[in-house]
């Protein structure tokens, strides 16, 4: 199975995407890993590893996986608790916990899971992504306004907001708008040739070394050349059930974060991934990143755009850009010591920009009042509650509302008559004439569609006065699927029927609605000379019974 991604090497387009896609990669992993509190080089490594891993051992040919915004602020809240609590063992802790999501990432691939993980509204996707967005923008006003993130995430930057807005540094605010402007504002028709995050990068950077000294403002400093150190996974017995928690959050927000993309590069590349075999080699790759202390990462969508753009189609793209990456940190560490904090802050808070979704936020409104609540709904709960509660009450409210439209859809199609002349049943002209001749005697039970919990107490609702009638036609030619609550509601007209002295006849030919029937009792309720397969012949039967 490995070799079938690798058929299709385009060797100079996985070249030249490779080093595209290094490229752009490197000013944000080195802006993720400052925003993390990890440091830059675990930003860095984060998209060595996890890059390369999940490139051999995924199950996509295009993908470009990486620490992302996302994955981002889900590490930073996880770091920021660890290291409050266990200032010594917090960063291992923290980093356990990431390789813990890589286990729960490879265990949704083993069980087959991955084409469930993207199946949730769009509003609820919506809702957290923009609130994963908000997050990233609010944690970096500090470092834009030039003081460290101080503890306490959301609420602890905005609690302390009042005392940063009093305290700016101009120095580092001017080079964290520049950096903005040059992302904003860089042309679009040179954006295919040079990544516009390289060039505020490096622009910026060039421009503090000139207008303020070394020490005056902020800076990265030397990232250490070499291998990183393997962390030793700790477990702690009182933060075990937080950290089963966290690493539940990473994992899944990984894999969502990383189908959704796949599903993009589907689509430009007119192959299909196979998503449980991508979850298997992200699963795995986080384990690998998490034990050399590095960022989570999952697949990226500007990464992953760029790459297909640029000529890459297969898995070879991706390790190239991770070698490359490597060579870098390897070799020329040096060059990463100047460049500031702020700008790094700057590069962060465009893809918070970014990963809002701004085409639904502006039309949300005129599709759906109800989409609408939910998904500023889940965005308020992600940014100040957390993204478990918002994603859960969102699809929870959402699955709500879908179940009510479908029940009132499917009630629709739930009917009773006893007169020809009524036309709401599919009846033809023959049956129709063989009803009037019932005089009103026989019900004709018509169910279609499949039939789920919310139909029940429609039935409850039709048969409700079988006292009426001598003979009862349940009619389910047209119904592919039954569940257990419409079961037992079919049963309890059955037994109501008979009660009532009311024979009943069924009318079932398919196969699979037989074997459901027969597991809730109605099969042994009817007799079997009154099964039939015809409705025509049912109708005939009902007549005579009447007649006699």
């Amino acid at each position: 199975m490995l070799g079938n991604r690798f058929d299709n090497i385009n060797l100079k387009g996985d070249i030249f995407g490779g080093v595209t896609t290094a490229i752009i990669s490197l000013p944000l992993a080195l802006a993720f890993g400052v925003a993390s509190g990890a440091g830059a080089e675990a930003g860095l490594w984060g998209a060595i590893m996890v890059g390369f891993f999940a490139a051999i051992f995924g199950g996509s040919t295009s993908l470009i996986s990486e620490p992302t915004g996302p994955m981002t602020v889900i590490m930073t809240a996880v770091l920021t608790s660890m290291m409050a609590k266990y200032p010594e063992t917090g960063m291992a802790m923290s980093f356990t916990v990431v390789m813990m999501a890589g286990a729960f990432q490879i265990l949704l691939g083993t069980l087959k899971l991955g084409k469930y993980i993207t199946l949730m509204p769009y509003s609820v996707i919506s809702g957290f992504m923009s609130g994963i967005g908000v997050i990233l923008i609010i944690l970096q006003l500090s470092p834009l306004l030039g003081h460290s993130a101080p503890p306490g995430g959301v609420l602890g930057t905005i609690s302390m907001l009042p005392d940063t807005l009093s305290n700016i540094k101009f120095s580092e605010l001017l080079l964290g708008l520049l950096t903005l402007g040059v992302l904003i504002y860089f042309p679009k028709q040179y954006r295919k040739y040079v990544p516009a995050q390289l060039v505020a990068l490096v622009a910026v950077t060039l421009l503090s070394m000139l207008l303020f000294d070394t020490d005056s403002i902020r800076r990265i400093g030397e990232i250490p050349a070499g291998l990183p150190s393997i962390v030793i996974p700790h477990f702690n017995a009182d933060m075990f059930t937080t950290m089963v928690i966290d690493a539940l959050v990473l994992g899944t927000l990984g894999c969502i974060d990383t189908l959704l993309t796949a599903v993009i590069g589907d689509s430009l590349t007119r192959k299909e991934h196979d998503s449980d075999k991508e979850l298997r080699g992200q699963g795995l790759a986080n384990m690998i990143s998490g034990l050399f202390g590095a960022l989570p990462g999952a697949g990226a969508t500007m990464g992953t755009v760029t790459n297909i753009q640029v000529g890459a189609r297969s898995p070879l793209s991706g390790m190239i850009r991770a070698l490359m990456l490597a060579l870098v940190v390897l070799v020329a560490g040096g060059l990463t010591e100047p460049i500031p904090m702020a700008v790094l802050a700057g590069i962060a808070v465009y893809v918070g920009l970014n990963i809002l979704d701004w085409s639904f936020i502006q039309r949300v409104h005129k599709v759906s009042i109800q989409g609408m609540a939910i998904m500023y709904g889940v965005m308020l709960l992600t940014v100040f509650v957390d993204l478990i509660v918002a994603v859960g009450l969102g699809v929870f409210i959402s699955n709500i509302i879908i179940i009510d439209k479908l029940s009132r859809v499917q009630a629709r199609k739930v009917k009773a008559i006893s007169d020809g002349d009524d036309n709401v049943v599919p009846l033809s002209i023959s049956e129709r004439e063989i009803l009037d001749k019932a005089e009103g005697k026989v019900l004709f039970f018509y169910l279609s569609g499949p039939m789920i919990f919310s139909v029940s107490k429609a039935i409850s609702r039709q048969h409700a006065s079988i006292s009426d009638y001598q003979v009862m036609i349940l009619d389910l030619t047209d119904v592919p699927m039954i569940d257990v609550t419409v079961g037992l509601a079919l049963e309890n007209a059955v037994k109501d029927a008979l009660d009532t002295n009311c024979e009943v006849l069924l009318i079932c030919p398919n196969t699979e609605t037989r074997q459901q029937l027969e597991k809730f009792r109605v099969l042994t309720l009817v007799p079997i000379e009154n099964n039939y397969l015809d409705r025509e012949q049912a109708l005939k039967v009902a007549l005579n019974h009447v007649s006699t």
